[in-house]
C-alpha cells in the first residue's frame, strides 16, 4: 500500500498540470468565441448568446446600408483622386490644351 501511495502522489503535479491545461484552454475557447461573435453553447449544444432579437437584425440592416452608402462615397472620392493626380502629374502645356479644346467645340442645341 505505500507504493501505491507513493505513486499517487508521484502522479498529482501530473494530474494537476494536465487540468490546469484544459480549463485554460476551455476559458481561452469561450473568450474567442465571444471576441468574435459566434453564439455560446450550453452543456447540451443550445446557443445561449449572443441572442438574436428584432432590434439586432434592424441595426444589422441600418449598417448595412450604411456600408453601401460609404462604399458608393468612397468609390467617387477615388474617381476624383485619379482626376487631381492626373492634373498634378500632367504637364501643364497638355491640360492647357485639352481646356481649349473644349472650348472651341461648337455647342450642340438641344
Amino acid at each position: 500500500m505505500n507504493e501505491e501511495y507513493r505513486l499517487a502522489i508521484d502522479l498529482a503535479p501530473f494530474v494537476a498540470m494536465i487540468v490546469g491545461l484544459m480549463v485554460a484552454g476551455s476559458v481561452i475557447n469561450t473568450w474567442l468565441r465571444i471576441r468574435n461573435g459566434y453564439p455560446l453553447e450550453g452543456s447540451w449544444g443550445n446557443a445561449i448568446g449572443p441572442k438574436t432579437d428584432k432590434e439586432s437584425q434592424e441595426r444589422i440592416k441600418l449598417l448595412t446600408s450604411e456600408n453601401a452608402q460609404l462604399r458608393a462615397e468612397m468609390g467617387s472620392i477615388k474617381d476624383r483622386l485619379e482626376t487631381v493626380e492626373r492634373i498634378v502629374t500632367d504637364d501643364s502645356h497638355g491640360i492647357a490644351k485639352e481646356i481649349e479644346a473644349l472650348r472651341s467645340e461648337p455647342k450642340k442645341i438641344q
